[in-house]
Formats: C-alpha cells, sequence, structure tokens
C-alpha cells in the first residue's frame, strides 16, 4: 500500500502528537491494569472483564499505530507557505452563497484534521477542494448533497 502525504496544520500535528502521548503513557497503563484485575479473576474462559480489557487493548493499540502513521506521512503546511492572496491549506476562507447571500467561514485543513462542527474543512471535501486555489471576487459551483451551489470567495486569510 502506497501511502500518500496528509496535510496539517501545525496545530493540527502538535494535537495528533499530544493524542499519541495520552494513548501510551496513560491509556496504556489504565488498559494494562484492568487486564491485571481481569487476571485475579481466575479463570479466563469465562472471564468477560479480561476479554473486554484485552479488545480495548487492541483499539488503543491500533489507535497508536494509525496516529504514528499519519505522523510518519505528515506535510505541515507552514505559514510561511500561505498567502491571503489565494485559498490553499491553512487558509481560512469567508465564501457567500451566491442565491441564499449566506456566508460561511471555513478554515481549509488536511482530511486528518477535519472538523465540520468546528469549520475546519478536508482539502478533500468538495466544498474544500473546489475553493482550493481561488482567490477573492472569484466564485465556484460546487456538487453538494442538497444540489449545486455557488460559493464566491468574500475574504481569505491565514
Amino acid at each position: 500500500m502506497v501511502e500518500k502525504d496528509i496535510f496539517f496544520t501545525a496545530e493540527g500535528l502538535e494535537k495528533i502528537e499530544n493524542e499519541i502521548e495520552y494513548l501510551k503513557t496513560v491509556r496504556r497503563k489504565e488498559v494494562a491494569e484492568r487486564i491485571k484485575v481481569a487476571l485475579g479473576y481466575g479463570d479466563l474462559s469465562e472471564n468477560s472483564e479480561y476479554d473486554e480489557a484485552k479488545n480495548e487493548q487492541a483499539l488503543v493499540e491500533e489507535k497508536i499505530a494509525k496516529l504514528e502513521m499519519m505522523v510518519r506521512n505528515a506535510k505541515v503546511i507552514s505559514e510561511d507557505e500561505l498567502n491571503s492572496e489565494i485559498v490553499n491549506i491553512g487558509s481560512t476562507v469567508k465564501v457567500k452563497d451566491v442565491q441564499s447571500g449566506e456566508v460561511d467561514e471555513y478554515t481549509i485543513v488536511g482530511s486528518a484534521e477535519a472538523d465540520p462542527l468546528e469549520g475546519k474543512i478536508s482539502n478533500e471535501s468538495p466544498v474544500g477542494g473546489k475553493l482550493l486555489g481561488l482567490k477573492v471576487g472569484e466564485s465556484v459551483e460546487v456538487d453538494v448533497p442538497d444540489g449545486i451551489i455557488k460559493l464566491e470567495v468574500v475574504e481569505i486569510s491565514l
């Protein structure tokens, strides 16, 4: 399997690294303690606490491996690479729905950082992908679940 670059802002990469540290130093110990306690219950063939703890251990290790792979393939978008002339990963962009006049603000981030509830949309999402490379005043049509919308870039900031 070919691993591809995963784009991050510096803040997003730091968040992932902190999560890895937490999983390794806190969660691993908690799960190991649960396994140790469950072993004290005796017969493993009927010990659901042991089975649950082992399953949780597997999930924690899988998450650590996944996050470490993301960090290995991380490409950090530095602020030096950004400018407020053109939409890029790391840009915060205000867009106006041409039909409704509604203005929304999005920060374009890599897919691993995307959190639509916080206004962070992926560079791989339909809207994020179409906004990349645009300048203030330019517009684009985007195919979204509700149909096709036309968005105009109103402002770009870092």
